[in-house]
């Protein structure tokens, strides 16, 4: 029905373990009251300096120069993350736990030290100002993950699996409800995926055998 905090809390109810999302604060209730650990997502903590660095892009003429703004800067120091991450992506869940522990924990705390020094030298309503405060009052969140072997440095899978009908619903109709005739395809064709079956097989099966 919404975002609200206390849909979220409804839909998982008595919910163990860990949630990965941005900072959008609809998650904090369900985290409070489960005593749940809440981990960030570190693309979306990058994405908001990517589009600080769009917005301040120098001209040609500064370029040439070797200018670079604030916003390089930090997605500099975030992609040496995913370079790590990338290094480490075949390793087990305990060696990955400890390479994070030995190799990422020395790049955030870098990275942590330049974002604190560099607060004050931006405005405030700047878009690399709420970069870099957005990623200071997550920064908590945002570190979890160097605390497991087993969750991802972001939640861009979750992200990719449901962008088809994201960007679909604004186009279909009747995407609007939950007693949508999208949204029950949807929760169908997910569910096959979910469980390794082919989509196409699945509905079709399900069509052949349904009790009309």
């Amino acid at each position: 029905p919404s975002r609200a905090g206390r849909v979220i809390t409804q839909l998982v109810n008595d919910f163990s373990g860990i949630v990965q999302a941005d900072g959008y604060a609809g998650y904090a209730d369900l985290c409070k009251e489960n005593h749940i650990q809440r981990i960030g997502c570190w693309d979306h903590a990058r994405r908001k300096f990517i589009e600080a660095s769009k917005a301040a892009a120098p001209n040609s003429k500064n370029k040439h120069k070797g200018c670079v703004c604030k916003a390089d800067v930090a997605i500099g120091k975030i992609r040496k993350l995913y370079a790590i991450e990338r290094k480490i992506a075949d390793l087990s869940h305990e060696e990955k736990y400890q390479a994070r522990q030995t190799l990422s924990k020395p790049v955030l705390d870098d990275l942590k030290q330049w974002l604190i020094t560099n607060q004050p030298k931006v405005l405030k309503g700047s878009l690399t100002g709420k970069a870099i405060t957005y990623t200071l009052n997550q920064w908590d969140a945002l570190m979890g993950y160097c605390d497991h072997g087993h969750v991802h440095i972001s939640n861009v899978l979750a992200e990719n699996a449901i962008r088809p009908f994201a960007v679909g619903r604004k186009a279909w109709l009747f995407a609007d409800t939950t007693r949508g005739a999208n949204a029950t395809c949807y929760s169908l064709i997910e569910t096959a995926k979910a469980n390794n079956l082919e989509p196409y097989a699945y509905i079709l099966y399900l069509l052949n055998h349904i009790n009309l």
